[in-house]
This record gives C-alpha cells, sequence and structure tokens, in this order.
C-alpha cells in the first residue's frame, strides 16, 4: 500500500548534484530542504539532546525551544553540504561517468566536514536554550561573551562529515544496488528509497552517536563543570555510565535519522525540478 501511495504521487526523477544544478541552485535546494527536516522533526531532536544529558524530557513548547538556531544551523549546513557535495562531486568524477563508491562517500564526508563551521555555533545556542530556557539573543550574547562559540568543534565535524556520507552517499548507491540486482522488485527509485533511507540512517547514526553524545554533552555544559575537553568528556561518560552512556538517546536519533534521511532525499528530488525545471528537462 505505501510503496503504491509512493509510486503514485511522486516523481520518478532524481536529483543529482553533480550535473543537474549550479551550486548556487544546489545551495538554495539545500537550505529548503533542511529547513523544512527542521520544522517536521525538531521533537526528535529536542528527546535526543536530553537524554544524552541525562535531563527529563518535558512533553510541550519546550520540545520546540532552540528551534529558530536549529532550522538556521539545518538550513545553512545542508545548504553548504548540498553546495560543496555537488562541487566536490564535480571535482572527483569524470565527465559522462557515473561516480564510484569510494568518489560519491568522499564527496559526502569532505561536505560534511566544511559545515561543521557553521554548525558548531549554532548547535550550542539550541542545546544551551534546550537546556536552560533564555531568548535567543541572550543566550548568543552569553555563548559570545563566555568564548564558547567554538566548543563542540571536533565531535560536529565528526559528526556531520559520517552524516552526510549516510544521507548523501549511501543513498544514490543503495538505490542503484537495488535497481540493478532486483528490477522486478524495486522498479522505481521511490521504491528503492525506502531501504536505501533505512541503511543511511542506521549508518549515520550509530557510528556517529559516540561523537555526538560527546558534543551535546561539552555543548551542555558550557561552564565545564563536569564535561572539559573532548577527550576527558569521553573518559568521564565512560567511567561514569559505561559504553551505554554513549548511545543515550540512540533510539530518537536513529528515528529522526531515518524519517530524515528519507525527506532530504525525496525532497531533493523534489525541489530541486520544481524550483529549477530547465536544469531537469
Amino acid at each position: 500500500f505505501f510503496f503504491g501511495i509512493l509510486e503514485n504521487c511522486c516523481s520518478p526523477k532524481v536529483f543529482k548534484m553533480s550535473t543537474a544544478l549550479s551550486e548556487l541552485q544546489n545551495a538554495t535546494v539545500g537550505a529548503c530542504v533542511g529547513v523544512i527536516e527542521v520544522l517536521v522533526l525538531q521533537p526528535f531532536n529536542y528527546a535526543k539532546n536530553m537524554l544524552q544529558q541525562g535531563q527529563p524530557i518535558k512533553v510541550g513548547p519546550e520540545m520546540y525551544r532552540g528551534v529558530l538556531s536549529n532550522a538556521v544551523n539545518m538550513g545553512g549546513c545542508t545548504m553548504i553540504q548540498f553546495a560543496v557535495g555537488g562541487s566536490l562531486k564535480g571535482l572527483v568524477g569524470e565527465p559522462g561517468k557515473p561516480l564510484t563508491k569510494s568518489q560519491e562517500m568522499s564527496a559526502g564526508l569532505g561536505a560534511g566536514i566544511v559545515s561543521a563551521a557553521w554548525g558548531t555555533p549554532l548547535e550550542l545556542i539550541m542545546i544551551q536554550q534546550q537546556r536552560k530556557g533564555g531568548s535567543t539573543p541572550a543566550t548568543i550574547k552569553n555563548i559570545i561573551s563566555g568564548g564558547h562559540y567554538a566548543r563542540g568543534f571536533m565531535g560536529c565535524a565528526i559528526r556531520e562529515g559520517l552524516w552526510c556520507v549516510g544521507y548523501m552517499s549511501i543513498p544514490p548507491i543503495v538505490r542503484r544496488e537495488l535497481r540493478a540486482a532486483k528490477p522486478d522488485v524495486f522498479d522505481s527509485d521511490d521504491k528503492a528509497r525506502i531501504p536505501a533511507s533505512l541503511l543511511g540512517g542506521f549508518f549515520a547514526c550509530y557510528l556517529t552517536q559516540p561523537v555526538d553524545t560527546i558534543k551535546t554533552c561539552m555543548q551542555g555544559d558550557v561552564e565545564r563543570k563536569t564535561y572539559t575537553t573532548f577527550t576527558k568528556t569521553a573518559s568521564t561518560i565512560s567511567s561514569e555510565v559505561g559504553f551505554t552512556g554513549f548511545y543515550r538517546g540512540a533510539t530518537f536519533r536513529y528515528g529522526r535519522m531515518v524519517c530524515a534521511v528519507f525527506m532530504m532525499d525525496k525532497l531533493a528530488s523534489v525541489i530541486g525540478p520544481a524550483l529549477y525545471p530547465h536544469a531537469f528537462k
């Protein structure tokens, strides 16, 4: 039934960053995709962040604390990732030939690392608001006055690099492999997109969860009362909770990521042709 809905309502065209659109057009599509994803899935993000820090989850307006900074973050990060990823795919690929798996993944990894410079301070604003409340201007003032704006950058860079591989590189690879191996079952990209999204989300979530937990704990504790450096934060989590402490909130994160990978993969293929139909003729 679900496959039938997708097949009937979704365009069969696939968004291809490296060939169909310019860097500016890729950036515009990426910004739109990122903002939509945040507005829909912010409660997942809130629950994950609270569990990672050992804080209670409150059901209510608190779930949308920091949504503005997160929307700016995701819109900007996704815009950067789409633009940089598209450029890198053009650099590493050969005209007229599909990208290899390693080329797809290296482009995604590089795009994610670059985007961390934008995302780190914005995630810090969101996490501080989720943890302590307060307005966005007041939170920004506290972060700047304390010199905390780059706190958590290493964790963010590692996570975003692998996350980009998960949503930007793995789904196209898996879609192609499934359609080639089982053309009778996966007779459209939309049918292959579901297992591709599940696999991409699983990869992006569980491989990056430990560094995301370290980053979240560091950004929730800018005073450094419990969590100081990246390595010492990892040591503290390990000694206080054990290995499972690195995977607190993983269920909410995986749920969000599966939804996000599917949404971003699909939205890109819809928004791109809608905004720039001439590029997809």
